[in-house]
């Protein structure tokens, strides 16, 4: 079993990476910081000895980089059982304050990433009827918040695009389902002043994902929504 995760040099690509390995999944990893995706691909590599780790680094957020990646996929020439769209990136602002270019640069990474890597990736799973696409999408899909602008804009276009190739895939046998995480611990958190134990562990989205993986072909989990027992920040 193979799974191909997006933005997996750290916070939830590597959870979830760290999951499937542990679940004797072979990966192959991307990320654009090649330093820290080596880190994570050795780090792995070495705690989880029988599984294949392969990686690239690539920025998904240009679109010749996402096809390039897509490409470097097929030429392992291995199934994609699991796809695990997480690329992406945060700029605070509002809509009327934010940095000119916010939203263009937030479209490319967190919604365009998605759209150009799994359609180069999809005609092989039709071919075998088989396979699950995970798009990480956030709360910030669902409900607006303050200093969220182009990243919610963002994140509600890739819950769109999920909805959209869940309903299409459906006849296919490739199962789709949309994350929505609230705040979970990552490296983004340290310095915040955020009490970790505020916020929900990298692991539990990790879990979740690949809770939904495991289900029979007759079974798709077509949301996961998971908050803070506190709630939101």
């Amino acid at each position: 079993m193979n799974c191909i995760i997006t933005g997996a040099s750290r916070g939830l690509g590597k959870a979830v990476a760290e999951k499937f390995a542990a679940g004797g999944y072979d990966l192959c990893l991307c990320s654009r910081n090649e330093a820290a995706l080596s880190a994570t691909r050795d780090e792995l590599g070495s705690r989880y000895p029988s599984v294949t780790i392969r990686s690239a680094a690539f920025d998904l957020g240009v679109k010749d980089q996402a096809q390039a990646f897509g490409a470097w996929v097929l030429g392992q020439e291995i199934p994609v059982d699991v796809l695990v769209n997480n690329a992406g990136r945060f700029i605070p602002g509002n809509v009327s304050d934010e940095p000119d270019g916010a939203l263009e640069e937030l479209i490319a990474v967190n919604l365009y990433s998605a759209y150009h890597l799994t359609r180069l990736l999809l005609p092989g799973m039709m071919a075998r009827k088989k396979g699950h696409i995970f798009n990480m999408c956030s709360v910030a899909s669902l409900k607006a918040y303050p200093n969220g602008g182009a990243y919610s804009i963002s994140k509600y276009a890739l819950a769109g695009l999920s909805a959209n190739l869940r309903d299409e895939m459906k006849p296919h046998g490739i199962k789709v389902t949309a994350v929505y995480p609230g705040a979970a611990y990552t490296d983004s958190w340290i310095g915040s002043g955020v009490d970790p134990q505020r916020i929900m562990e990298a692991a539990d989205v990790a879990d979740m994902i690949y809770a939904a993986s495991r289900l029979s072909p007759q079974a798709t989990v077509e949301e996961i929504l998971l908050r803070p027992q506190l709630g939101d920040l």
